[in-house]
């Protein structure tokens, strides 16, 4: 078996339990054996039933934190146009998101079936050990940028919040975690 895998990550309106919609994706390879990461798939994509009212609250979160525009997304192709090349994917390759719970769980409801590896934000929480905000003796989950800046320093990384250069700088937390044996596949 190839080692390489995919590591996705999704870009939506908000919160898949009140009714999120997905408006990007971006998946890269992660080669394990040296830490190459390839670009493999980036697109943008509108599902049936987005409206203006995705740009505001309780959704809209994408497009006052990144560069992400409604209209961009509204000119979009349907995620139903892209569903054999995204299948074709996870058919051929294990995969994983940061957070992959958030990204699984959306792309499960569209009706994807993805090869799980273990999630490298679980997998990164007793490494970079960031203190609990509530109280409790656990750590808390790393965002992406907590866990960048524990593995490569103050490097000045913003998360730009587009699926792909996201999946790019998670893949390279992934290397760092697997180099460490901590990311088993």
């Amino acid at each position: 078996m190839s080692n390489k895998i995919l590591v996705v990550d999704i870009e939506t309106t908000g919160f898949l339990n009140q009714g999120g919609q997905i408006v990007e994706i971006g998946m890269v390879l992660l080669n394990l054996d040296n830490g190459e990461v390839e670009p493999i798939y980036e697109c943008l994509l509108k599902e049936p039933g987005l409206n203006r009212s995705h740009t505001r609250a309780p959704y809209g979160w994408i497009f006052s934190n990144s560069d992400l525009s409604y209209e961009e997304v509204e000119s979009a192709p349907s995620l139903e146009s892209q569903r054999e090349a995204i299948q074709f994917l996870f058919d051929n390759h294990r995969a994983t998101a940061f957070n992959k719970k958030f990204d699984f769980d959306f792309l499960r409801d569209r009706g994807f079936r993805i090869d799980e590896l273990p999630c490298p934000m679980i997998v990164a929480t007793p490494i970079c050990k960031l203190p609990s905000r509530n109280g409790y003796n656990s750590f808390k989950w790393p965002k992406v940028e907590e866990a960048w800046e524990h593995f490569f320093g103050n490097t000045g990384y913003i998360e730009a919040h587009r699926g792909l250069d996201d999946a790019a700088h998670e893949a390279k937390i992934v290397y760092e975690l697997y180099k460490m044996g901590e990311f088993v596949v």
